[in-house]
């Protein structure tokens, strides 16, 4: 099976080619990158006498879910026979160094390319034209 993968911050099309048929599937990321902690006009918000930079907890929240997105993209990919990466920005080479780092992944891997924002109908006549 071939598979085209458009991926941003928000959401991940697959496009499956299995001879002539097309299976579309999407997975959404649970990213918030502009989430408002309360406190957050300061600086430092304090416990005790410690104190917790708030950009810190934020970085670490996003890192987190952005981890967490990609490992449910990657856990799609087992079943694939050959797959490209597309899409406009930089989650595609997020995507590309963890598959790297996956030796059964990375030989699969037929390369990441740069594409804007599509609907389904043009993200799927992206990868037909991709795999002809």
């Amino acid at each position: 099976m071939k598979t085209g993968i458009w991926i941003d911050l928000k959401k991940a099309i697959f496009v499956n080619l299995n001879n002539d048929k097309k299976e579309i599937k999407t997975i959404f990321s649970e990213i918030e990158p502009n989430e408002r902690t309360p406190g957050e006009s300061k600086d430092f918000v304090r416990f005790g006498n410690q104190f917790s930079n708030l950009e810190k907890q934020k970085e670490n929240r996003l890192n987190n879910q952005t981890k967490e997105y990609l490992n449910r993209v990657t856990a799609e990919l087992s079943h694939c026979d050959t797959f490209v990466i597309f899409g406009p920005a930089g989650m595609k080479t997020e995507l590309e160094k963890l598959i790297r780092k996956n030796k059964d992944l990375s030989k699969k891997l037929k390369g990441v390319e740069t594409a804007d924002s599509m609907t389904e109908n043009q993200t799927a006549a992206w990868v037909v034209d991709y795999f002809k």
